[in-house]
């Protein structure tokens, strides 16, 4: 398996499709647990594997997931069809339903985020000291334009990516989350165009 993590381009047809609930949750699911069935991510997500299997199809019209020719008749595997979704909102622009579908998926997103780490929050204090002190949260503040947010973000990702498997096979090592969030602190004053 290739260290370079694969990614999949959101378009205006594929965000209509993947802001959905339940959509947007066997992305994540497949992403997360590997390949896996209609009926296993129904009790995994508590849906029916009817609704799962339509979602499924709905998702791989648009490549966000695919078929992954394992299984028969209906015991089809199903596997995410890359490792992370890129996107700019401008990509959106123009289409006011795809501009409402990535509103929706964000604000999802972050529902998903808080409940995650909030979750943590409540669990830190049974692991061991050096998870509680590793894992976290912070903030800080940069002057920047938006060239230079571009750069730095790509920067981040870059540590990121050396990152990404760099304890593998280690024992104490364990899966991540790492969430990168940025957002002019002064917001309510809209620059001009």
């Amino acid at each position: 398996m290739s260290d370079a993590p694969s990614s999949v381009r959101l378009n205006q047809d594929s965000v209509k499709v993947l802001a959905h609930p339940l959509r947007s949750r066997l992305v994540g699911a497949l992403r997360n647990g590997g390949p896996s069935t209609a009926t296993a991510l129904a009790g995994v997500l508590g849906t029916n594997s009817g609704a799962t299997s339509y979602h499924l199809r709905k998702l791989a019209e648009v490549g966000l997931v695919v078929d992954t020719g394992e299984g028969d008749g209906k015991r089809r595997f199903w596997a995410a069809s890359a490792d992370f979704t890129v996107f700019e909102p401008s990509d959106f622009e123009g289409d006011e339903d795809a501009e409402a579908a990535f509103g929706w998926l964000e604000r999802d997103w972050l529902r998903h985020f808080a409940g995650k780490f909030g979750r943590w929050l409540e669990l830190r204090p049974a692991w061991p000291r050096a998870w509680g002190d590793a894992a976290g949260m912070g903030d800080t503040m940069v002057v920047a334009t938006p060239e230079q947010l571009t750069a730095m973000t790509a920067e981040i990702d870059e540590v990121i990516q050396r990152y990404r498997r760099v304890g593998q096979g280690n024992p104490e090592a364990k899966r991540v989350a790492v969430y990168v969030s940025s957002y002019p602190v002064d917001m309510e004053q809209v620059p001009r165009r």
